[in-house]
């Protein structure tokens, strides 16, 4: 037997088990992407949940000062009526957009941030009023719901801005691929959690030309 059949023995001998190898190999390599798509998809699922609970926590967080906003505005207005009066206007415009943000406490963020947005608005008007009564501004009772108010408005601002951080992140998840595919597949949407933005200059300048009126009103009457 020469060296060429000795080879040819061998490499035919070889042949099943290379063709086996190759087999295993590829059946490993397949397994190993499978096991890597699963582990990319329940950590995926798991980041997208976790910052949903975060915007759910941090929204709950906005909820509970917008209540003590709605809570003090009564006794606000209880306040100022007993010393301006003749302001029933303004009160009567409070005490109105005040009821319609507590109606919409079941509606999105976006009606929910207009809503309050005419609030603020209304309170800033009140209190730019309360200005041109020393006695009101020297009463107790008001002093301490100013400071209430001024305290809860900083409050809601600072749970604004860590419940849009939240949202925002939240949105990119869901919006941005790969994890797209996850958040359709397991139903987040972006627009379960949307910004929550007050004190558009689209409303904010209607009060602002009321109040400027009711200056040039007062004014007139002075003189």
């Amino acid at each position: 037997m020469t060296h060429v059949d000795i080879l040819d023995a061998v490499s035919t001998s070889f042949t099943p088990l290379l063709a086996v190898s190759t087999g295993v190999i590829v059946a490993i390599v397949i397994v190993v992407v499978l096991l890597l798509i699963a582990v990319w998809w329940f950590a995926t699922y798991n980041g997208l949940v976790r910052k949903k609970q975060a915007c759910r926590e941090s929204w709950a967080d906005i909820d509970v000062e917008l209540k003590r906003r709605h809570d003090l505005i009564p006794n606000l207005v209880s306040v100022v009526k007993g010393y301006a009066a003749h302001e029933s206007g303004v009160l009567t415009e409070v005490t109105k957009l005040r009821d319609q943000a507590m109606a919409d406490q079941s509606g999105s963020q976006v009606s929910r941030g207009k809503a309050e947005s005419l609030l603020g608005a209304g309170i800033g008007k009140l209190m730019i009023r309360a200005e041109a009564y020393p006695d009101l501004k020297a009463s107790t009772n008001f002093l301490e719901l100013q400071k209430e108010l001024s305290e809860t408005e900083t409050r809601i601002e600072r749970a604004r801005r860590f419940y849009n951080a939240n949202a925002r992140a939240f949105q990119v998840g869901c919006q941005v691929f790969p994890s797209s595919i996850v958040a359709g597949a397991k139903g987040f949407k972006a627009a379960d959690y949307e910004f929550f933005k007050l004190d558009d200059s689209s409303e904010a300048a209607p009060v602002k030309v009321d109040f400027d009126a009711g200056n040039g009103d007062e004014a007139s009457k002075t003189a």
